[in-house]
């Protein structure tokens, strides 16, 4: 494993990269395989997802493996003691660019509690990537339970987004910084950040695990 930290904007978040952290894509792959196909995902993602329960053998085996191998990673960049795992998934993109809601168009966050984690496993080589931004209104690049409020009515105030999938600074975010997808590497960031997937208007939207744009993403609360 090869691990960097990149901070990003006025905050200084930390975003931790780590390449080569499987050495095993293809088993990983295989496994999501053989649980598709994937129901329609719930809430804004656009595409499909399984999430990883017990049952699922290999796939769910491979998920505490890997937050097993990041651990000392993420305690070393967040400065905490330790985790809880709250949840993991195999996602894959398929929503085109023109289906899009408003709010798929815009960059998001998982939750307020800077202490919620979320861990990104890329499973393919196409080129795509995370993307993290600032709110040109507000200022604010990390949400939570103070500035939720103004977030919220800045982003009203704007109206939709531009059509299409963000993949660049617009009118209402700037682009504070950015991982490129790479088979293989993980990308680990606080929640509350604002964030989008770098989502090309060529990429293709199979639904298949075998090609799609396959991630797992697995989401963990700090313990300090």
């Amino acid at each position: 494993m090869t691990p960097s930290l990149l901070r990003v904007g006025h905050s200084r978040s930390p975003v931790v990269i780590v390449d080569d952290a499987s050495g095993d894509v293809d088993r990983i792959v295989a496994s999501a395989a053989a649980l598709a196909p994937f129901p329609v995902a719930g809430g804004h993602y656009p595409g499909v997802r399984h999430v990883l329960g017990t049952g699922d053998g290999a796939a769910y085996d491979y998920a505490a493996a890997l937050l097993d191998r990041v651990a000392p990673f993420i305690g070393g960049a967040f400065d905490v003691d330790g985790f809880d795992w709250i949840e993991a998934s195999f996602s894959i993109v398929t929503a085109a660019p023109a289906a899009l809601t408003p709010v798929q168009r815009a960059p998001h966050f998982d939750a307020t509690d800077e202490g919620y984690i979320a861990v990104l496993h890329y499973l393919t080589d196409q080129p795509a990537g995370t993307a993290f931004y600032r709110q040109r209104a507000t200022g604010i690049e990390r949400v939570d339970a103070g500035n939720c409020a103004a977030f919220v009515a800045a982003a009203r105030d704007q109206g939709a987004a531009p059509a299409g999938y963000i993949t660049a600074s617009n009118a209402a975010f700037e682009q504070i910084g950015r991982v490129e997808a790479r088979r293989d590497r993980v990308v680990i960031y606080q929640g509350c950040l604002l964030h989008s997937g770098i989502i090309p208007d060529d990429l293709p939207l199979s639904a298949d695990p075998r090609q799609g744009r396959l991630t797992a993403n697995l989401f963990v609360q700090a313990q300090r």
